[in-house]
Formats: structure tokens, C-alpha cells, sequence
């Protein structure tokens, strides 16, 4: 009986293409009592994997916190697991604002002493005398209350890049952090405010709106459903989004846009720029914003250091970060000297720049076809190995590399190489090379843009 994730990254982004099946994102939570997590955590396990069901999932005595990835045609099928455990039933999933097929790369459930961590050893706090849910509108109403206080209860990370107009925003690295600094910084505002509150999905104003009740705060609200549900009702509704810039979240997208509004900058050069990424030093994974124009010079590298290190041997890399505290540490950094131009804390609601929009029309009359797959990177040359299986490829083609890390990195073939030398045409079967300013991965492909004139 499977009961733990046995598929590589590469593996299951593979098994996803040949799969050819559309894939939702999605989250939800639930507080309640389970006697037996570890029991529960098996049983999902086994329901989930035979759906192909991916994501990140946190199980503990007081409830379930996930986040994951679900073939669309196995939607229903997912609901009826869910609908097995009487806490969950009619439960609300958060379906994700974009959708990307390749969000979770492997199931992993987790049994966890909290779902959130919250710091607290209160016996007589009660996690389910909760605040008062808002709606979007409702929410929207409130926000314009001069006697409202609106926090956010995210992190410094998620905040920077997005929040909602005149949101306190606490320069904290987790949850458990902001309770006591809020606590301490709204004690005169217990009696006479609306203390209202929202986070990603609302799982962490859950527990907060139950604690500042506790705390002794009198009206306390909170945003149903978190940004997630916020966003889908006001598109639904044609409602005014208070929400200004993108919606950090916890997989592989590491973003969805609410507004056009950049309200972050680069943190390397300091341009406008809301688009984060992971330090490819595997002895770093810093969690930071970069742009293209410092992606491509620093190859994905938040410092000189780290993109020093990535040119090294790999033994050599092994041997640097041994008996570090490395692996997958990255949601739980996102702060470095090396990093000019960090902004956390009291941030403005100003926007720098307005993301840039494609036109509808073009985009509907250019599609991609796939030409071929990522075989190798040689970091030290800068080159890219692929192997060519659906398309020929020449130079001058328009082409777009696409991965669940890589994101899409759009370009121009201005030379191929074939069995180490230069070629005009690369045929199917042809193993070839060029130089690339960006590292690619097993799991990316390799498409041609074809205009509408093309014969695909």
C-alpha cells in the first residue's frame, strides 16, 4: 500500500504532459477536532493519489490545511473524499484566479502539531469563537468605515507585493509573529474599532479573529474565504477590487495578479517589478523579487556569491553546503543584505508601474506548437541541450520555454548547433544546443510560436 510520494519533480510534470488533462489549483481548510491524525493522513493519502490528486497538506488534532492540484475531470470525485468526513462536508474549495497545470508536483500530507502555527499554549482560547465573515462587497463597505482597522496577516513577502488600501501590514517572517505585535499595537482600540482582518485563503484570520476575541476586542471581522474568494466574487459581481497589485501564493506560480497595479519593486536594481523567484543556489533558495533584465544577468541568483557558487563543480557545491541548514526552506526567507531594494513593513499603496497586458486579439491569433523537450543545462557555457521530437526547428523562429520553475521565458533562435556544429534547420530527432541566459529544467518544453500566416 502506497502511502508517501515516490515521483521525482521531472516525473510527474511528465506523466502530467502525457497525460494532456486539464488541472485545477485549488485550497481549503477546516478546523475540528481528529483524534487520529496520523490514520486520517493515511486515508486521504490513499484516496488522493489513486485521483492523481497533487499538492501541500497539513493535518493535526485541530484540523486540515491544504493546498493542491486536481484533474479537472476528477473534480467531483475529490469533492466526494472530502464528503466522507462530516467536518468537511459542503466544505468551500478555493479555486485558484490562474490556473497552471503544474502548481504541486507531488502529494505530500504532513501530520503537523497545528495546522497554523500560532505560538499559543492558551488552553481556554477557542479556535471556533471566530470573528464575523464579510463578503466581498461587505468587506469593500467596511474598508470605507472611518472607524475600521484593517490588518493584513500574511508575511512581509506576501504583503510587499500585494494587500488591500490602507492595510496594516507587520514586517514578520510568520503568522505567529504578527498575534502579539498586532495585540500590543491595537491595545487602545479594543472597544470603539472594527478590527478587520483577511489573509490568503483565511485560514490564518480564522484563528486570529478567534484570538483578538479572546484578546478582548469587541467587533471583529474577517474576510470570507480569504483574497482567493474575495477576488473570484468581485469578478462574478463587477465589484471595485480594494485588493491593489498580485496575490502571493504557496506553489510553483508564486503569484496571481488582481490588479494591473505593481506596487513592488526588483529588489536587486529597484525597477518596478512584483514577480518572485527562488535563488538557484541550492545551498540559498532565497525567496526574492527579481526582474528579467537581473534574472538573466545573475542567472536566477540573489548575489554575487550565490551565482559564483552555481558555476562551481557540483562536488564542489556538495561540499560548500555541507552541514548547512538547507533544503526546502523557501517560504521561510525572503530577507538578505544582498537585497537593496526589500521593502516590508509600512508599505505604500501607490503603484509604480502597471503590468503589461496583451493585446486579447493578438493573443488569440498566435498559438504554439511543441517542438521538443529540455534534456541538460551546462550552467558553467550557458547552454541548453534539447531534444527535438514534434516540429523542425530553424533559426529565426520565435520560441517560448515553458516549465512549472522556469515559468515562460519567450525568445528568438539566433543560432543552432547539431552534433556540435552550427545548423540552419534542426529536424525531429536531432539532439540540439544553443546558448540560453537562464537555466532550463527536465520538466520544461520547448514550443514554436506560429503566427497565423504559418502552416503549423
Amino acid at each position: 500500500m502506497q502511502l508517501y510520494n515516490t515521483l521525482s519533480a521531472e516525473e510527474r510534470a511528465q506523466l502530467i504532459d502525457e497525460a494532456g488533462k486539464e488541472r485545477l489549483t485549488l485550497s481549503f481548510y477546516a478546523y475540528a477536532k481528529i483524534e487520529n491524525p496520523q490514520k486520517f493522513r493515511d486515508e486521504l493519502f490513499i484516496a488522493w493519489n489513486a485521483l492523481d490528486a497533487l499538492g501541500r497538506i497539513y493535518v493535526a488534532h485541530e484540523g486540515i490545511n491544504a493546498q493542491m492540484s486536481v484533474p479537472a475531470d476528477q473534480f467531483e470525485a475529490f469533492r466526494d473524499t472530502l464528503e466522507v468526513y462530516d467536518f468537511m462536508k459542503g466544505i468551500r474549495l478555493n479555486v485558484a484566479v490562474d490556473q497552471d497545470d503544474y502548481s504541486f508536483l507531488k502529494l505530500t500530507i504532513k501530520v503537523r502539531h497545528k495546522i497554523v502555527a500560532d505560538g499559543l499554549n492558551d488552553d481556554s482560547f477557542d479556535v471556533t469563537n471566530k470573528g464575523i465573515h464579510l463578503k466581498a462587497q461587505e468587506f469593500n463597505n467596511m474598508l470605507e468605515d472611518p472607524n475600521t482597522i484593517v490588518v493584513d496577516f500574511r508575511n512581509h513577502y506576501e504583503s510587499e507585493v500585494g494587500h488591500f488600501e490602507g492595510a496594516i501590514t507587520p514586517d514578520v517572517e510568520n503568522f505567529r509573529e504578527s498575534l502579539p505585535i498586532i495585540n500590543e499595537q491595537l491595545q487602545d482600540f479594543k472597544e470603539d474599532k472594527n478590527l478587520l482582518m483577511y489573509c490568503t485563503g483565511g485560514i490564518r484570520c480564522e484563528k486570529a479573529s478567534a484570538y483578538f476575541k479572546h484578546q478582548g476586542f469587541k467587533n471583529v471581522f474577517q474576510l470570507e474565504g480569504g483574497i482567493i474568494e474575495y477576488t473570484r466574487q468581485i469578478k462574478e459581481e463587477g465589484i471595485k477590487s480594494k485588493f491593489i497589485g498580485k496575490n502571493f501564493v504557496f506553489d510553483h506560480r508564486l503569484g496571481e495578479r488582481i490588479t494591473d497595479d505593481i506596487i513592488s519593486q526588483c529588489h536587486q536594481c529597484g525597477k518596478p517589478c512584483d514577480n518572485h523567484t527562488n535563488c538557484s543556489n541550492d545551498a540559498c533558495h532565497l525567496l526574492f523579487i527579481q526582474c528579467d533584465e537581473c534574472k538573466a544577468v545573475m542567472e536566477n541568483c540573489c548575489s554575487t556569491e550565490c551565482l559564483e557558487t552555481i558555476h562551481l563543480p557540483l562536488e564542489e557545491q556538495v561540499k560548500l553546503r555541507k552541514g548547512l541548514q538547507v533544503g526546502n526552506k523557501v517560504f521561510r526567507k525572503g530577507k538578505s543584505d544582498a537585497l537593496k531594494f526589500k521593502n516590508s513593513g509600512d508599505l505604500s499603496d501607490k503603484p509604480l508601474a502597471k503590468a503589461a497586458t496583451k493585446n486579447i486579439r493578438q493573443k488569440l491569433a498566435v498559438k504554439k506548437v511543441l517542438v521538443g523537450k529540455a534534456e541538460h543545462y551546462y550552467s558553467k557555457s550557458k547552454i541548453a541541450q534539447f531534444l527535438i521530437e514534434n516540429k523542425e526547428l530553424s533559426v529565426g523562429d520565435t520560441i517560448l520555454i515553458s516549465g512549472p520553475t522556469t515559468g515562460e521565458q519567450e525568445l528568438t533562435v539566433t543560432e543552432i548547433h547539431v552534433n556540435g556544429g552550427p545548423c540552419e534547420t534542426a529536424k525531429i530527432g536531432d539532439q540540439i544546443t544553443f546558448e540560453l541566459p537562464f537555466r532550463v529544467r527536465l520538466s520544461d518544453k520547448l514550443y514554436k510560436i506560429i503566427e497565423p500566416s504559418e502552416n503549423a
